[in-house]
């Protein structure tokens, strides 16, 4: 659950298995080619390629306290050791359901089992399930650091490479605020049963601040915020009345407008003609624009 993963030329020498938080950061301090391993599901991928050969290696998963949650402020403070498997139960998914759906469609069980919150967080692949999820919720990383030291930073600009985490650095948790409304997530994957998404799109209401916040995953490096279309939408919502009440062409043109704004057309060539999009774009496009509608519709029924 770090960004901070060198690489060595031989297998693991040393293996530590800490008890807590603060020993996994002195750890991985005393051991800067160490690598943190929690539910092993990126890493020992890399490592049966041949692309990383640690030297030494930081297991978590003996750490109890970043294994379950909490209630703080208004807010669910998640451990960034936590399951897709525990987060896809009907207690977890009570408590922020976008989430527990996109952990339920991580993977095959043997996934979900060993998968973790924070694994997904800090391998960053642009297919991982729980990102868009986190993003449109604008979900804090707590950070542990050397000395007991933690900061907070939001997991978009870690996704985005705005702040990266030190070395000796580990995600401890993530809070995530409790809005008690609706909330989606819809994949789509190449194939039947679980998979890598190809999109996905999670949307949440926000009535609190009369807001929709929507995210796009699998199709970029990070998740994208159609930040415009999210405004539009939101002015048309009956805030104090029926929030079903939307006319279906407004609901069909928030999916157009998403997907415009996360796969745009291609500017012009040098002589003014029209790029038009390739198929496979163009139907990656139409995916989006299917998913995003279809959230919209699921958040306002």
């Amino acid at each position: 659950m770090t960004t901070h993963a060198p690489q060595a030329a031989q297998t693991p020498r040393s293996v530590k298995l800490p008890a807590t938080l603060d020993e996994a950061v002195a750890a991985l301090t005393a051991m800067p080619a160490a690598v943190p391993v929690a539910g092993g599901t990126d890493l020992m991928t890399s490592v049966n390629s041949g692309q990383l050969r640690p030297a030494a290696l930081v297991g978590l998963g003996r750490i109890s306290e970043i294994r379950g949650w909490q209630y703080q402020d208004g807010h669910a403070l998640l451990g960034a050791g936590l399951t897709h498997a525990r987060m896809g139960r009907p207690d977890f998914a009570a408590l922020i359901p976008a989430l527990a759906a996109a952990a339920r469609a991580a993977g095959p069980p043997q996934i979900r089992n060993a998968g973790t919150l924070g694994g997904n967080i800090a391998s960053a692949a642009p297919t991982g399930d729980a990102l868009p999820v986190l993003a449109a919720l604008e979900a804090v990383l707590i950070i542990a650091g050397p000395g007991g030291a933690r900061r907070e930073i939001p997991v978009s600009h870690l996704l985005a490479g705005v702040e990266m985490l030190r070395p000796g650095e580990l995600i401890g948790f993530v809070r995530v605020p409790l809005l008690h409304a609706p909330q989606v997530f819809l994949k789509a994957t190449g194939r039947t049963g679980p998979g890598r998404a190809t999109a996905s799109v999670a949307l949440v209401l926000d009535p609190a601040r009369r807001g929709v916040r929507c995210a796009v995953g699998a199709i970029a490096p990070m998740p994208l915020r159609p930040l415009e279309a999210e405004q539009w939408v939101a002015s048309l919502i009956d805030w104090d009345g029926e929030r079903g009440s939307l006319v279906p062409e407004a609901v069909t043109a928030f999916g157009e407008y998403v997907a415009a704004a996360c796969i745009p057309d291609q500017p012009p060539a040098a002589d003014g003609t029209e790029q038009p999009l390739t198929p496979a774009v163009l139907h990656l496009r139409r995916t989006v624009a299917a998913l995003a509608r279809r959230a919209l519709g699921r958040a306002l029924s």
